[in-house]
């Protein structure tokens, strides 16, 4: 884009500049205001494509993809200006579930800022279907088809910003579609043979109505469990399980290898925690969990007690410690560890993840 030349006068400035599609741009502002458009002119086209340029919030752009939801053409232009008509209502269209319709300003919106532009709009139509104190809410282009480069010029806000259609507001577009210059100039091919398109295309942005609460809850209520293990002796699996225990919604269980399990059998007690049914949990679902696993030391109080963190997910939902502890240390009678031949094993679940869906 060129620089622009600016242009001095008592009261007003402005300036003149040749926008990415070759027209001659003229903007005017009120000297002594914040800087505000008051009129816009785009005189002349080249033959620049695939460009865009935007001013004053709004977009213009050129595809060859027609317009997705509706297309309105006018043949005999001159004669519809002809009946002196204000506005034309396109018959109603849906898109996004929702029923809609064209407003088309021929000489421009002079109730806005339409004044020697063409200007179109959007309006949701059938609202009293729709439940009380509805609201719809929309992300939309508009069009102009250039029947010489067979292109379409698109024209939507420069922020792709999402509008908000509701009782107090049912119709969004623009003032300043295009300006009646460029539109009339057949050169241009915006009015060719008497003979024009306009469409829309609309999307609908639905709430999904469902949400996730994720909550990192610290010690859970009924978040542990003490197991005794009695006939510790006689015991002749190569592993137990717990009772199951609830803590936050879902169900936890210990599992002890009385003889240790791989590299540590026959020389470690392994001690684990089980997150019952993680392996149905969905894929990429995790749960994280902060636990205390705990032998007792039923004489002197000195327990041991290893600390474990982990995302918990459906291949790996078991977690703890081969060597828990050495198997020699805990048959020795002093040590207190098995006590009328019974274990006591104790889980405690210090930080548990919790995720809760809402619709």
């Amino acid at each position: 884009m060129q620089s622009p030349m600016w242009f001095a006068h008592p009261k007003v400035q402005a300036f003149c500049l040749i926008d990415p599609f070759g027209h001659e741009s003229r903007y005017v502002f009120c000297k002594g205001e914040q800087e505000r458009e008051v009129r816009f002119y785009e005189l002349r086209r080249t033959c620049l494509q695939n460009v865009s340029f935007s001013f004053s919030g709004v977009k213009r752009s050129e595809r060859d993809l027609p317009p997705m939801h509706y297309s309105l053409k006018i043949e005999s232009f001159s004669l519809l200006l002809k009946t002196k008509v204000e506005k034309y209502e396109s018959d109603v269209f849906e898109a996004g579930g929702h029923k809609w319709s064209l407003s088309l300003y021929p000489n421009g919106n002079t109730k806005g800022k339409g004044n020697d532009f063409v200007s179109l709009y959007l309006q949701i139509e059938n609202t009293s279907n729709l439940p009380h104190r509805w609201e719809v809410n929309a992300e939309f282009k508009l069009f102009v088809f250039d029947q010489i480069n067979n292109k379409y010029l698109t024209v939507q806000e420069s922020d792709g910003s999402v509008k908000r259609f509701h009782e107090m507001k049912t119709e969004w577009g623009f003032d300043q579609l295009l300006s009646l210059e460029t539109f009339n100039d057949a050169s241009n091919g915006y009015l060719v043979k008497d003979c024009c398109v306009f469409g829309a295309e609309i999307f609908v942005i639905e709430p999904a109505g469902k949400w996730e609460l994720l909550s990192m809850v610290k010690k859970p209520a009924n978040g542990s469990l003490t197991w005794k293990i009695e006939d510790f002796s006689k015991l002749d699996k190569s592993s137990y399980l717990s009772k199951a225990f609830a803590a936050e919604g879902r169900s936890w269980r210990i599992q002890v290898y009385p003889k240790g399990i791989a590299e540590a059998k026959g020389d470690s007690l392994s001690v684990f925690l089980e997150l019952v049914d993680g392996g149905k949990l969905p894929p990429k679902k995790t749960v994280w969990a902060e636990y205390k696993l705990r032998v007792l030391d039923q004489r002197h109080d000195k327990h041991v007690e290893k600390t474990i963190s982990r995302w918990l997910t459906s291949s790996d939902h078991t977690r703890g410690f081969r060597k828990f502890m050495p198997l020699g240390d805990l048959h020795e009678v002093s040590k207190g560890y098995v006590l009328n031949d019974t274990l006591i094993v104790e889980a405690e679940i210090l930080t548990l993840s919790v995720s809760k869906l809402f619709s």
